[in-house]
């Protein structure tokens, strides 16, 4: 299947902190999108990989996703090395994205750092016809997306731009939700008391979105972060009515 946008996360929930509404907005235009997760989360300090798994199935569910796939890396001990790099570039190949998503360039938890410049380098690789991958014992085809967009994670990164996500907004939280063993819920498991298991914590996502909605006039927005230049067809994706 051919994607529209995937969207690659360190851990299971990383998309749906930072991203999950502008892929509830591409779903409603028609386009298809997909999340590669790399690690199962197994070194959370609540849950297991197990309940991650199953929180994962139920945001993809919430997400209207048309795919969502694990690629079984290590949780905190993956590496921007070759090994790493061919797991991720027969997943682009696979899936043929025009747009890829990918974690912070730098953050709180390492591994959200090391999975950007793994997920970027291997997307600029994926474009080179020398370099051998094969799914379901048949070659794969180089296929290189045409941008590479960093969501903003827990530390605050000014963005290149921002995206108004106030019409599903509300679904998008419902996605974060979905990991009742990770974050604060009115459903949440017990478990030790971590960084992202407080109250405060899903508030301070909240309060993020709406930081980067009050910048174009809007009551909720996600930020991206491009290395690559941005191009508009006209000025009329400039123009925002409430503004």
């Amino acid at each position: 299947m051919k994607l529209d946008i995937l969207a690659f996360g360190a851990h299971p929930d990383d998309v749906e902190l930072s991203a999950s509404g502008v892929l509830l907005l591409e779903k409603k235009r028609g386009k298809k999108t997909g999340i590669a997760d790399l690690t199962a989360g197994e070194l959370g300090t609540r849950g297991t990989a197990e309940t991650r798994a199953r929180e994962s199935a139920k945001s993809a569910e919430i997400l209207q996703l048309n795919i969502r796939e694990n690629l079984n890396m290590a949780d905190g001990f993956f590496e921007n090395n070759r090994e790493h790099q061919l797991k991720v570039i027969e997943t682009i190949r696979k899936y043929r994205p025009e747009i890829v998503l990918c974690n912070a360039p730098e953050d709180r938890h390492p591994d959200h750092g090391k999975a950007a410049k793994l997920i970027s380098d291997s997307c600029f690789l994926s474009g080179l016809m020398k370099i051998k991958t094969s799914f379901n014992g048949e070659n794969q085809d180089a296929w290189r997306p045409k941008y590479v967009l960093h969501y903003v994670q827990d530390r605050y990164l000014k963005p290149d731009f921002v995206v108004d996500v106030s019409s599903v907004f509300d679904q998008a939280l419902e996605s974060i939700k979905a990991y009742d063993t990770q974050f604060f819920t009115e459903n949440s498991a017990d478990g030790p008391v971590t960084y992202i298991s407080t109250p405060g914590f899903l508030d301070s996502i909240i309060y993020r979105h709406k930081m980067f909605g009050k910048m174009i006039g809007v009551n909720y927005a996600e930020g991206f972060i491009s290395s690559k230049t941005i191009g508009l067809h006209n000025f009329d994706a400039l123009i925002l009515e409430n503004t």
